[in-house]
């Protein structure tokens, strides 16, 4: 099996009807989704039965899953196969965060 590919997608304000058209694609077609606490319940039910959802988010006073987790968790999923989607909440490039995945 080939190698999978990582989308770094950013869910927007949380109403399914404004996020991008790829956003979309990608998240109906993802064999795994990363997200955040931002990303909406809405949002999230676009994604196949079959897709593994992991939550990866903070929760004020809560420990939070540290990056450098998230980023074994990306690559052990991609080595694995598939299309695997980092979906956070907003726009994943605005301030800068898109470094972050």
């Amino acid at each position: 099996m080939s190698e999978g590919k990582v989308y770094i997608v950013g869910a927007g304000p949380g109403d399914p009807e404004l996020i991008t058209v790829k956003a979309e694609r990608l998240i109906r077609n993802a064999d795994v989704i990363l997200y955040d606490r931002l990303v909406s319940e809405e949002i999230l039910a676009l994604a196949s039965e079959g897709c593994e959802k992991i939550y990866v988010g903070k929760h004020p006073g809560e420990p939070s899953t540290p990056q450098e987790r998230i980023n074994e968790i990306l690559i052990d999923r991609a080595r694995k196969g598939g299309n695997i989607v980092r979906l956070k909440g907003g726009d994943p490039f605005l301030f800068g965060r898109g470094g972050s995945p």
